[in-house]
């Protein structure tokens, strides 16, 4: 089998359906590619439906709703390809794509994760000049000013002609790696449960000597934020995790010192931007935004009395919390 493609699911059905139909259409003579959808126990009645729908595929159920890196990883591991391809669910897939995607990674070895151009319902390309978070870009502002300070510089590196670019990281959405690399870098990493998972992975890729590239030659439809902001409740709980994600992130990636400087800034920087926010809503309770902003605090409140309790930056719903380190 040349390629596994894995896309794992929680109740965004009815993208799947449009990525499915798309996959479903493709049928190539110069490659073979099987499909595993990991559905993270969505428990709404759709998985039978689905599983008979679209028979030829893989279907795997898993135990609960154990994040992205987990089902990534569970479909990795029933995988029979000697490539994955990570795909989100609210994508379509072409044959040119895939086609690209192989051919590239294959001529190109020093490539440890490859993804392509990603384009929304709109029209409009994802930008993809990611770079990992550092002490002195970390936070929004000083990111801003680091790309202002380096405009010409990163302009060199982004805007060229090549038929690659090569960013730090990319993406979850569209991650095509060899087996070789994913077993070199023991795959996602499981203190996330969702969001900044791609950065870690990108960042191992990095630290082993691999490259993060983007072709230019391939495009992929990808609808941003169609699979985890279904509601008001739902919207809280994944910005929430988007910050609990950076405490886990800091925890993994820099030395204590630093932690404790970028830690204390997050912290205060975001418990002091929701009770502003939080104390607004209560006045503009006609702006339905705003009273994310207080379940947000409600939520974050109880990660960190959580996190000093534990001793673990790691989200509760992360397969990895209270784990023991190897």
């Amino acid at each position: 089998m040349d390629i596994s493609i894995i896309i794992v699911n929680y109740r965004g059905w009815k993208a799947l359906d449009e990525c499915l139909e798309s996959i479903d259409a493709i049928i190539s003579k110069t490659f073979s590619f099987e499909v595993i959808i990991v559905d993270n126990f969505s428990n709404d009645g759709q998985f039978p439906v689905f599983k008979q729908k679209y028979s030829k595929f893989t279907f795997i159920e898993n135990s609960g709703n154990n994040g992205f890196s987990n089902g990534c990883n569970f479909g990795a591991s029933i995988a029979k390809g000697n490539h994955f391809l990570f795909l989100n669910p609210d994508t379509k897939l072409t044959l040119e794509a895939l086609e690209t995607l192989l051919q590239t990674e294959v001529s190109h070895p020093e490539i440890g994760i490859l993804s392509c151009l990603q384009i929304n319902e709109n029209d409009v390309f994802y930008k993809q000049n990611n770079l990992f978070p550092a002490l002195g870009r970390f936070f929004g502002i000083s990111r801003a000013i680091f790309r202002k300070l380096n405009k010409s510089k990163l302009e060199k590196r982004f805007n060229n002609t090549s038929d690659l670019f090569y960013p730090d990281w990319v993406t979850g959405a569209v991650v095509f790696i060899n087996r070789e690399w994913f077993d070199k870098i023991k795959g996602w990493n499981e203190d996330y449960w969702l969001y900044f998972e791609d950065v870690d992975l990108c960042k191992k890729v990095a630290d082993s000597g691999g490259k993060v590239a983007v072709t230019r030659k391939a495009t992929i439809f990808h609808q941003h934020g169609g699979a985890s902001r279904l509601n008001v409740k739902t919207k809280a709980l994944t910005k929430t995790e988007v910050i609990i994600s950076k405490h886990v992130y800091i925890s993994n990636q820099f030395s204590i010192g630093i932690q404790i400087y970028l830690q204390s800034l997050l912290i205060i920087g975001v418990v002091l931007e929701k009770t502003i926010l939080s104390i607004l809503s209560l006045f503009l309770f006609f702006i339905p935004k705003l009273k994310v902003n207080r379940l947000m605090l409600k939520n974050l409140f109880v990660y960190y009395f959580n996190a000093l309790q534990k001793q673990t930056w790691i989200s509760p719903r992360a397969m990895n919390y209270l784990k023991p380190k190897a």
